[in-house]
């Protein structure tokens, strides 16, 4: 869905697992990788987090965030049966943001996680004699020709994915979404030798500016235990002045930064909200 809405005259290539489009766009099978980044519900992907900082560092040169509805769905050869799963099948997120559901009409049935909750829509269409439903939006179940039992199974009415655009050069390709939200910069920040108030002093540096941060997280270095890095977004492109600035600034500290992507951030979420108005 992320990918069909920002690249519609592109060929979409599936993956099985997200280090796996990565690693076509850095190999050159493919041109740009979309990947999830944060889901409001589960927080970090930090598979895709990792695996960018510490195994293909691809410029990000974009992003955007899709609304998130989860259906609860079969083979269609079962649906004129008694049916009475015996196990339910998707990506541990999406069991997950359906907890509730789950725990109430399905007391217990045995959970089986998947790569994706479109593999997991492949793997009930091409097992129709298997008592198991699947968990995953409309367009797996469309993908794959599945009857959906129950529609909107999720916990939290408000659910968002946000997915990142990868590409091996930053200004290469075009990106526009169906409606842009904001302009970001993700820049990566290595702490020096751990000492009281370094984090203060890194923050205070766009503080100053009046630079706004809407996300910081920490992750580990791998180096040790208790080493970590900062993944910081400011909701602001690079400039000639301020974010450069900080970058002077932090390094005079004796920080590491890496300015992993400068980017437009686009949403899927006001144009599903539209339609829903309208009809």
């Amino acid at each position: 869905m992320a990918a069909k809405a920002v690249f519609q005259q592109f060929d979409h290539i599936p993956f099985q697992t997200i280090p796996g489009c990565m690693d076509a766009v850095s190999a050159g099978e493919a041109d740009i990788a979309v990947v999830p980044i944060e889901n409001a519900i589960e927080g970090s992907v930090n598979l895709t987090l990792d695996y960018l900082i510490h195994k293909k560092r691809l410029p990000i040169i974009g992003s955007i965030t899709v609304p998130v509805a989860q259906h609860l769905f079969q083979n269609k050869q079962q649906s004129h049966l008694n049916f009475e799963p015996k196990k339910v099948i998707s990506h541990a997120h999406a069991i997950a943001q359906c907890h509730d559901y789950l725990q109430l009409r399905y007391p217990n049935i045995e959970f089986e996680y998947m790569n994706s909750t479109a593999t997991a829509a492949k793997w009930i269409a091409d097992h129709p004699e298997e008592a198991v439903v699947g968990i995953g939006n409309e367009l797996a179940a469309t993908e794959y020709d599945l009857n959906i039992l129950e529609r909107n199974i999720h916990d939290f009415e408000h659910n968002r994915t946000r997915f990142l655009i990868l590409a091996k050069q930053q200004n290469k390709h075009e990106v526009k979404g169906p409606y842009k939200i904001s302009d970001k910069t993700t820049l990566m920040v290595t702490l020096p030798s751990d000492y009281s108030g370094a984090l203060h002093q890194v923050l205070s540096a766009f503080a100053w500016r009046r630079l706004n941060l809407s996300k910081i997280e920490s992750r580990p270095t791998k180096t040790g235990l208790g080493n970590y890095f900062f993944i910081i977004e400011v909701d602001q492109l690079v400039d000639e002045v301020l974010i450069p600035g900080v970058v002077a600034e932090l390094e005079t500290l004796g920080c590491g930064v890496d300015i992993l992507g400068s980017y437009e951030s686009f949403s899927l979420t006001k144009m599903v909200e539209t339609q829903q108005a309208s009809s």
